[in-house]
């Protein structure tokens, strides 16, 4: 597990992606936000709280407001890792939390 590794969350659930300290690994839970197709939330996307990131070539929206935690178990396979695209989740998670 790592930080800015995206996995699909449940059987049936939606993609996250894991923003949890890697320092933090030993908890049962991680942090995570929902990402959903771009296709399906490109009307909620805003850059500097719900930015448009990459996973596998493919657009999704990153639906910071959603964040929540999950239980480790519930994770499946890592899918892909964002690591590339810091910048941009880090500016909308602080955004979210500070107000800048």
């Amino acid at each position: 597990m790592a930080r800015f590794d995206v996995y699909k969350y449940s059987k049936n659930g939606p993609l996250v992606l894991d923003v949890q300290a890697d320092l933090l690994a030993s908890l049962k839970t991680r942090v995570v936000v929902p990402l959903l197709p771009y296709a399906e939330a490109k009307a909620e996307a805003v850059p500097r709280l719900k930015p448009v990131v990459t996973v596998k070539g493919k657009k999704h929206v990153l639906m910071v407001t959603d964040i929540g935690a999950v239980e480790v178990a519930k994770l499946g396979a890592v899918i892909d890792n964002l690591e590339n695209q810091r910048q941009e989740i880090t500016a909308a998670l602080d955004f979210l939390m500070q107000g800048f």
